[in-house]
């Protein structure tokens, strides 16, 4: 069955960075658009970056812009999330998401499969 794994979130303090990754498993990965969204307590699920089947393209929410890095390994079918300089306002469940769509789409419902999330936490 279909699985994406997120790990590497934690606890971080401002200016900190950390790496997610998510590992995919049962189903094409290197056919497959790869994003990440982030959800804060209160608030609707927020598009980070997205990268698409090759990793010839990426593309960036303003937020994260300059800061995060998206890239994608598809010999290890696993795509990463590089934070820098981050900010007590990047708090949040980060997820993985996958969709046939081999550009990656930019909002969320069009995303076929979903990760179970990491939670980042960044302290002032």
């Amino acid at each position: 069955q279909v699985q994406l794994v997120e790990s590497g979130g934690g606890l971080v303090q401002a200016g900190g960075s950390l790496r997610l990754s998510c590992a995919a498993s049962g189903f094409t990965f290197s056919s497959y658009g790869m994003g990440w969204f982030r959800q804060a307590p209160g608030k609707e699920r927020e598009f980070i970056a997205v990268i698409n089947w090759n990793g010839g393209s990426t593309f960036y929410a303003d937020s994260v812009k300059g800061r995060f890095t998206i890239s994608r390994d598809n010999a290890k079918s696993t795509v990463y999330l590089q934070m820098n300089s981050l900010k007590p306002e990047d708090t949040a469940v980060y997820y993985c998401a996958a969709d046939q769509n081999r550009r990656g789409p930019t909002v969320a419902w069009k995303y076929e499969y979903w990760g179970q999330g990491t939670q980042v936490t960044v302290s002032s």
